[in-house]
């Protein structure tokens, strides 16, 4: 749900604390911004696919852009063919550390023969004052705001107190391995971020700009995978008369029923900020398709619950635990199992926090106007951050959702939040005199 400033940040805003940054040097900052440049690089950044596991040529890209910037480049090998590249803008010591994060895996491997609009295929197209391009969107155009802002601090000659990190990192799209399911191409789910901080990569705080339509997520929700199966006997069709109950698809239908019952009061009470804790039915197997003449032996149902920020893991896991518990007492010879395999909390940022404050400010100096709040049901690299003791915000470019012809971002929508976080990053990290 949209949320406007507190009445404070509004009345601050009113009384002409447009930007925290001094006017001139801001001006300065401004005009160093290119939108040309911005744009041939996400042009560039579309043209290189990078589905999850596929990284490595993207972190190549990126490693050669943060050089040319001069910084201090990290390579980290998350994996054979994956890499995190971060780079360093070093300040003078006596500022706080800032993080711009973002993921250099796209959503999909652009190889889907289903998904057939231009903005879905890793291949950029302008159209209509838009980029349309796989990964541009979901957030390869985030990593080239970052890149400019810095760029354009570079230009206005200014100095910072704190450093500024650039970190484009490898899995965070939300996939999982699971049973035959083996591989890099499904280590997502913020694989990358994990090993950033994992290995030294610590600052006092990040903005993640995920597609956020430049309004200010300060929380979103977690996510847990769940397996529910059951089995039933395996035989020959002509032989089951009597006994097609013992199918296990027919007892995991009557099993869905009770989770259906339990997803309804879900969504009703694990509701926060305005949004459902939406479950969804991820997948569903069992039995041979290309021996349909035999009884499946065993299906499995698969659970996304969508888990807000204030309920752990652990007290979701329980919750529909109980209603496997008592399914499993009520059918004692099917063969019920249950499994988590993800679970990503929920995340959350003060609203009072100096970083929301730093953008807003930054938002009104360039727009005109304080943006929006929202709490979101979708997850992050926030989850990891902040378990680290990362202050993390989810604040990012984005021009609508998704149509049918898939990923896009306007190429006002960039340039404005180059801006933005080129200030931003001004403020928080401190200008050196």
């Amino acid at each position: 749900m949209a949320r406007a400033p507190s009445p404070a940040k509004v009345k601050n805003l009113k009384a002409g604390k447009k930007s925290t940054c001094d006017a001139g040097l801001a001006q300065k900052i401004l005009a160093e911004i290119r939108e040309d440049e911005i744009v041939s690089m996400a042009c560039d950044v579309i043209n290189v696919p990078s589905p999850t596991g596929e990284e490595l040529q993207m972190a190549l890209y990126m490693q050669n852009a943060l050089k040319q910037l001069g910084l201090e480049v990290t390579w980290q090998e998350v994996e054979d063919g994956r890499a995190n590249v971060v780079g360093r803008w070093n300040g003078t010591g006596a500022g706080k550390n800032l993080m711009f994060n973002g993921h250099m895996d796209t959503s999909n491997t652009g190889r889907e023969d289903f998904l057939t609009g231009i903005g879905y295929k890793p291949q950029a197209v302008i159209k209509n004052g838009m980029i349309y391009g796989l990964g541009i969107y979901n957030m390869k155009g985030a990593l080239v705001c970052y890149t400019h802002a810095l760029k354009a601090l570079q230009r206005a000659g200014v100095k910072l107190q704190g450093d500024i990190l650039i970190a484009a990192v490898a899995g965070e799209i939300e996939k999982s391995q699971w049973a035959e399911f083996q591989g890099k191409q499904y280590r997502g789910y913020g694989s990358g971020t994990h090993y950033l901080v994992n290995h030294g990569v610590v600052p006092d705080m990040c903005i993640l700009g995920e597609p956020t339509d430049m309004q200010i997520v300060l929380e979103h929700f977690g996510s847990l995978w769940v397996r529910i199966s059951c089995t039933g006997i395996y035989v020959h069709t002509a032989f089951c008369e009597g006994r097609e109950e013992m199918n296990s698809i027919r007892r995991m239908h009557n099993l869905m029923g009770e989770v259906m019952k339990w997803i309804e009061g879900w969504e009703k009470k694990a509701s926060y900020g305005g949004k459902k804790a939406i479950v969804n039915f991820g997948g569903i197997r069992g039995g041979h398709p290309w021996r349909a003449s035999r009884t499946p032996e065993k299906t499995d149902l698969f659970l996304d619950i969508r888990v807000p920020p204030n309920i752990s893991m652990n007290d979701a896991r329980r919750n529909i635990q109980e209603v496997f518990f008592a399914l499993r007492e009520e059918h004692p010879d099917w063969g019920l199992e249950f499994e988590t395999y993800v679970s990503v909390p929920g995340a959350r940022i003060r609203e009072d926090h100096e970083m929301i404050a730093a953008i807003e400010a930054s938002h009104q100096h360039v727009m005109g106007k304080p943006p929006q709040r929202d709490v979101v049901t979708w997850c992050s690299d926030a989850s990891v951050l902040t378990r680290y003791g990362i202050d993390t915000v989810n604040y990012g470019p984005s021009s609508g959702p998704r149509d049918a012809e898939g990923e896009r971002v306007g190429i006002e929508t960039l340039v404005n939040m180059t801006k933005i976080y080129a200030l931003t990053a001004a403020e928080l990290c401190g200008v050196s005199s």
